[in-house]
């Protein structure tokens, strides 16, 4: 008889701001410096092989919705990529989940604003696996200014290229690769449908990345992929205290109807359900996660 379970108050699940965080120094940021630590799933996730004999590419899988994106494949049955930037410490951490949850991991270090890197980060992980059915373009950047003169050419030039350019090279190259019943899946934002001007950057790119995910679902359905979205509104990840200032993030997530912010583990489900068979009918949508800000 399975388990019953148990109801809790999603406004008190978990911490609620203010944070006593200091904001970090080095961007993307490391899990170890949070305060107070993220949920990936560690202890709450339970798997009941919804992906098992799949094998998935997660970018941006060292931390955040990423790390907890991995995981949660891992013990649904999945063989996980792990696709980072520099953080090597975090990285090992998500391999280790995996593989206690019982999958396999391959960890690949690299820069997604090169295109050859992109390249490479499909053509490995084929080569290891032996085939492609997940991808999971979740890897972003991004900068906060309180002027327009605040983002320079070189700045902008990186999040568009991490956040839009990557995505594209990467399903360039996974398409023709991908099982036919496979996946593409992109995080974007509410920040694609209501912009905080001092992310304006950032936000064009989630933007333009809803529609690619709309245009790319028309594409991939003749080999019988399908490419949907999730829009996070404010999650709790390194990318927050290592690029938002001091106050902002002690009071991050209060304007939600929640009162706080979400941890990723409360993202996972979405990404599994949208790559397992149980979603076959659904492509070319963006489900909203975002606290009740905003109907996406």
């Amino acid at each position: 008889m399975a388990e019953e379970v148990k109801l809790v108050d999603p406004r008190t699940r978990y911490a609620q701001p203010p944070y006593d965080q200091q904001q970090l120094i080095d961007m993307p940021g490391h899990t170890g410096e949070m305060n107070p630590r993220p949920d990936h799933g560690e202890e709450s996730y339970r798997g009941a092989g919804l992906l098992t004999g799949l094998t998935a590419v997660v970018t941006g899988a060292d931390s955040g919705i990423g790390r907890a994106v991995a995981l949660a494949y891992a013990r649904e049955g999945a063989s996980v990529v792990i696709g980072y930037l520099s953080e090597d410490t975090d990285a090992d951490i998500t391999r280790k989940l995996v593989e206690a949850a019982g999958g396999k991991a391959l960890c690949i270090a690299g820069d997604l604003t090169s295109e050859s890197f992109c390249e490479k980060l499909i053509g490995d992980a084929v080569q290891h696996f032996g085939k492609l059915d997940i991808l999971v373009n979740n890897a972003a950047y991004q900068v906060t200014r309180e002027e327009i003169d605040g983002f320079s050419t070189e700045v902008f030039d990186r999040i568009l290229k991490t956040n839009v350019y990557a995505p594209f090279w990467l399903s360039r190259g996974a398409l023709p690769k991908l099982s036919c019943g496979g996946s593409i899946i992109n995080t974007v934002s509410i920040q694609g449908y209501d912009p905080s001007p001092e992310l304006l950057p950032y936000a064009v790119t989630k933007s333009a990345l809803i529609g690619m995910t709309k245009g790319l679902a028309k594409l991939a359905i003749d080999r019988g992929v399908r490419v949907n979205a999730v829009a996070p509104g404010p999650v709790w990840t390194p990318l927050i205290p290592g690029s938002v200032d001091e106050e902002k993030v002690r009071q991050f997530g209060s304007n939600t109807v929640f009162g706080r912010a979400a941890q990723p583990a409360e993202l996972a489900p979405l990404y599994v359900w949208l790559a397992s068979p149980s979603a076959s009918y659904v492509t070319g949508e963006v489900f909203g996660a975002t606290g009740g800000r905003t109907p996406v």
